[in-house]
């Protein structure tokens, strides 16, 4: 089980179900939202600030979707693996998004930092099989 897992989505619904199948599939034990790539880097800044004091719990993983307002989750992507993922190099995206873009699969695969591109909705058994990766 991991111990901090980041849902970035800008729908409600989307972050309620990752919350839901996380928990029931005992993926990670601390759920915390981002609502655009923005308020994700906005979060990332902050724990690097807290960690240097208190020892703040970093995400192991990213549940990102892609066409969000405020800032996509290309552009957090950008901006993660450029200028924040140096202090978060354990830090991994997986993208969870409804494209089915073949532009998008391959642009993903540019990212180091992007470890799978999954389909919408989330999953028990998505997750199931990203334990034996994650554990």
């Amino acid at each position: 089980m991991l111990e901090t897992v980041l849902c970035v989505d800008d729908d409600p619904i989307t972050l309620m179900l990752c919350k839901k199948v996380i928990v029931k599939a005992n993926f990670g034990k601390e759920i915390i939202f981002a609502q655009n790539g923005q308020e994700a880097l906005d979060l990332f800044e902050k724990l690097k600030d807290d960690n240097l004091k208190d020892g703040a719990q970093v995400p192991q993983l990213v549940f990102l979707d892609l066409n969000m307002p405020v800032m996509n989750g290309w552009d957090f992507i950008e901006k993660f693996s450029l200028d924040t993922n140096s202090a978060f190099k354990n830090t991994k995206v997986i993208i969870l998004s409804s494209t089915i873009d073949p532009a998008d699969f391959n642009r993903a695969k540019q990212y180091n930092v992007v470890s799978h591109f999954l389909s919408k909705p989330i999953t028990v058994e998505m997750l199931e099989k990203l334990k034996e990766i994650y554990s």
